[in-house]
């Protein structure tokens, strides 16, 4: 219950009592234990009315064995740094990961729930979190983001270019999303072909709601990105500038041949690697996996196929949808 609330529990409680009602009566009446009724009853006796007012309870955020400057110290080494880069044996940071670090700072041993309490005091909660490869570089990254995308959008507008974001994905048929209700420990069942079967599928969008896609079978090679390219210039007016991550057949003697042939209408443009929450596209390949695959069971790799292709028709006719994805806060630079 909420201090106010309880706040004014007391009071109307105290004043029923006092104006006849036994305690009894008016614990049940107001759905109070009896206890509380006494206590509270008690404690107007002896202060009257302000004695109801609730006190705070449990310590201040911070206090405890540790002084301002050292809890400070604690949090500002956890916060950017992970538990092996201070060299401690530990993955994550835990409760039981921060409690080995002030042990080693300070040499003061702290319980679980202490160390769980100074976290709540300094902004601190668990969560999921985020895994980045090693190969990573964030310096390329920060300078894409600063300085390469901010030239290349002004660039783009001053040839009256299209800016697609493109990328491909692979679907299976055995890919389930979402839960279903069930009696608690009953975990639900669903009826699926025991056959695996996938296709793939390669997409460009842009923040104007276009979007242009391809479903195939086979592995992702050359002369598929090619084609997807041949049609992305027959459904486009104008200039493309298409922007893909590091895939090698991004990189491809034939897809480089193919852009530099029709270099007066295409412009392709590799992202840095290792960064694909930075590219527009992989929301669409979460929207397709979530609201297209994970909504149907199918039995062939034909109907699959069809599933896929009904969904991103569908999206086509909802521009809507695709700007919405630029929305999302990692992707926003792009709108």
């Amino acid at each position: 219950m909420e201090p106010s609330a309880l706040h004014l529990l007391r009071r109307q409680v105290v004043q029923a009592v006092r104006n006849g009602m036994s305690q009894t009566e008016a614990a049940r009446t107001f759905g109070a234990s009896l206890r509380a009724v006494s206590t509270w009853m008690r404690l107007d006796r002896e202060g009257g009315l302000r004695a109801l007012t609730l006190k705070r309870r449990g310590r201040r955020p911070g206090e405890g064995r540790l002084s301002g400057k050292r809890a400070a110290r604690i949090r500002s080494m956890i916060v950017g740094q992970m538990p092996d880069q201070l060299k401690l044996p530990f993955y994550l940071w835990t409760r039981a990961a921060v409690t080995s670090l002030i042990a080693r700072e300070y040499g003061i041993e702290v319980s679980l729930v202490t160390v769980g309490r100074y976290l709540r005091a300094w902004g601190l909660s668990p969560q999921k979190p985020v895994r980045r490869v090693y190969e990573r570089n964030d310096a390329a990254i920060a300078r894409w983001l600063k300085r390469e995308y901010p030239a290349i959008a002004r660039q783009a507008k001053r040839e009256h270019a299209v800016i697609y974001w493109g990328d491909e994905m692979g679907l299976r048929s055995d890919h389930v999303t979402g839960t279903s209700y069930a009696p608690v420990g009953q975990t639900p069942v669903i009826r699926a072909t025991g056959q695996r079967f996938g296709c793939n599928m390669i997409s460009g969008i842009t923040n104007k709601g276009a979007l242009a896609f391809m479903v195939f079978q086979g592995k992702f090679k050359a002369p598929v990105f090619v084609a997807f390219l041949q049609r992305l210039l027959k459904q486009v007016v104008g200039k493309i500038y298409l922007i893909v991550d590091g895939h090698p057949v991004h990189k491809s003697g034939k897809a480089t041949r193919f852009a530099a042939t029709h270099s007066s209408r295409l412009r392709l443009i590799r992202m840095p690697g290792y960064c694909p929450a930075l590219n527009p596209d992989e929301l669409l390949n979460q929207d397709v996996k979530t609201n297209g695959l994970g909504k149907s069971r199918p039995t062939n790799r034909t109907e699959l196929m069809a599933i896929v292709r009904r969904h991103l028709y569908r999206r086509q006719k909802q521009p809507q949808v695709i700007t919405n994805l630029f929305r999302e806060k990692h992707v926003r630079y792009a709108a």
